[in-house]
């Protein structure tokens, strides 16, 4: 079977890096979390004290870019990619909401965004990758042969990310994760620099009402359909 270059993008809490963990495994493919590299370079400007009060200067965000050493590795525990930054298992850290309040407006870079792709590109070119974030099918991988659009219900949206949260012992109310949620989604539909919007040919999934399971399973029957067709 051929290897294919699938691209998930959508709003934040909709599972997109569950389903893309999920896929991977299942299809053997690498999985490239786009997201948390975003976070990672937030994480180092923040304990660099750039980001003050969600304020920054542009220009010591861009600085620190050639200090910021990402890579991906196979957690056997886990069964799940970890994140980390200059050699440090940053997985847990780039979660916490210090990092969520500031990641979006740290992405509206343009420099930031270009190194960032840049590296996305370089790890995607040889195919038989998932990759998953707010511009991979718009922008990063516009020749995608799969393109998800996920989206869900906002207050489904929080109660999952309140879930979330709440699991790994971090207390955040639920007021605080839908002001947030929804200011993330303003910040990534309204940003100058490759927004989050729908590639035309995506296929939106709604999972709203859909278990993970559920999701896979639609989504494994997109590329056997996929594959079958291009033989």
């Amino acid at each position: 079977m051929m290897k294919i270059t699938i691209a998930i993008d959508g709003y934040s809490s909709c599972g997109k890096s569950t389903l893309a963990k999920a896929l991977a495994a299942h299809l053997g493919y690498a999985y490239l979390d786009t997201g948390s590299m975003y976070r990672c370079v937030t994480l180092y400007a923040l304990r660099k004290g750039l980001i003050k009060d969600g304020s920054f200067i542009k220009e010591n965000i861009i600085n620190i870019l050639d200090e910021v050493n990402l890579r991906f590795q196979f957690n056997a525990h886990t069964k799940a990619s970890d994140t980390f930054l200059n050699n440090e298992n940053v997985e847990k850290e780039i979660r916490m909401m210090d990092v969520s309040d500031n990641v979006s407006k740290i992405s509206t870079i343009h420099e930031v965004r270009e190194h960032m792709i840049a590296i996305q590109r370089d790890l995607g070119k040889n195919k038989g990758i998932v990759a998953d974030g707010r511009d991979i099918g718009s922008n990063v991988f516009p020749k995608a042969e799969l393109k998800i659009f996920m989206t869900a219900d906002t207050d489904i949206r929080v109660q999952r990310r309140f879930d979330e949260l709440s699991s790994k012992g971090q207390h955040v109310s639920y007021n605080d994760i839908k002001a947030n949620l929804l200011s993330r989604d303003y910040d990534d539909t309204h940003r100058k620099e490759n927004p989050l919007k729908q590639a035309k040919d995506a296929i939106v999934l709604d999972n709203s009402d859909l278990t993970r399971e559920q999701q896979l399973e639609y989504i494994l029957r997109l590329i056997k359909d996929l594959t079958l067709t291009a033989d």
